[in-house]
């Protein structure tokens, strides 16, 4: 089978200073890319800024041979996410892949969560995401090609104690997914989304020790790379993946209830099993597929 390369293509990969981020610039520059390694620096918080974690990846990526540019603007902040796509247009004039991985953690119980530690999460891996597929968008759309990537987490397709903030953030962006797969079908522009486990300093407090090994972050990045090569035709999907595993992650409805006469809650009640029922399920493609049985049952 012949390697997959990345020649002529630019990727901007968010938060790219260590992790995940740094695994990801990494082989895509090893695969011919050009990369803007983006990180604004901080510690798995947020706070503090330095230049150095991006221009030390860049550093690696040029001493093994590849192209790249540090940037270290917070994709926080329209501002920020503007500098980083144009930081691609100016140094390899375009920009064809987008991997939004920046993140930062502020875990706490919800009864002792503040709105500033909700809202930082947040504004990170959910609006981040949103400002720096934004900036790139419309070129995207002009060229008529483009793959972005956006990290989920299983936090956030399950939920998790104490990331309230965080798993908010992820769910959000399973819907921000499915949709720019939507907008962006007529452009080719694949968007799909991933929920990694991987042993990095956002997770070390969370992962057994003994997993350190088992989840390295290059057991992530192969994914990320298939998803945004030119070759992958797959898009609005979810994927977990981690320690050697991948599997497609699916949004779903039973079979459920309907009558034509106006529930009550008597009719709620007694028909809770067939409500609940979990099989046989259904994967829809969009909202209007989604609307097809209760249209069907409306129209019956």
């Amino acid at each position: 089978m012949s390697e997959l390369r990345y020649d002529d293509r630019v990727a901007v990969v968010t938060g790219a200073g260590h992790g995940l981020g740094r695994q990801h610039a990494l082989e895509l520059a090893a695969r011919g890319a050009k990369v803007v390694v983006n990180d604004l620096g901080g510690d798995r918080s947020g706070v503090g800024a330095s230049a150095g974690p991006a221009q030390e990846v860049v550093d690696e990526i040029k001493k093994n041979g590849g192209e790249a540019v540090a940037n270290p603007d917070n994709v926080a902040t329209p501002e920020g996410a503007q500098a980083i796509i144009q930081t691609a247009l100016d140094a390899f004039g375009k920009v064809d892949i987008v991997v939004n991985n920046a993140g930062i953690l502020r875990d706490k119980s919800f009864k002792n969560m503040s709105v500033e530690e909700f809202d930082a999460v947040i504004a990170v891996h959910l609006r981040g995401s949103f400002l720096v597929s934004n900036a790139a968008w419309s070129h995207l759309r002009e060229q008529g090609y483009g793959r972005i990537v956006n990290t989920s987490s299983p936090a956030g397709l399950f939920g998790n104690f104490g990331q309230a903030n965080y798993s908010t953030a992820k769910m959000g962006l399973v819907g921000f997914t499915k949709t720019l797969a939507q907008e962006g079908a007529k452009y080719n522009i694949k968007a799909n989304a991933i929920a990694p486990v991987a042993w990095t300093r956002m997770t070390e407090d969370l992962l057994p020790a003994d997993f350190a090994d088992k989840l390295g972050v290059d057991q992530v990045t192969p994914l990320v790379a298939w998803l945004v090569h030119e070759s992958n035709e797959d898009s609005g999907e979810v994927y977990t993946v981690g320690g050697g595993r991948i599997a497609k992650i699916f949004v779903a409805e039973g079979p459920g209830y309907g009558q034509n006469s106006t529930l009550s809650v008597e009719d709620v009640r007694d028909n809770w099993a067939a409500i609940s029922a979990n099989e046989p399920l259904t994967v829809f493609r969009n909202v209007g597929e989604q609307m097809g049985p209760l249209i069907q049952q409306l129209t019956s």
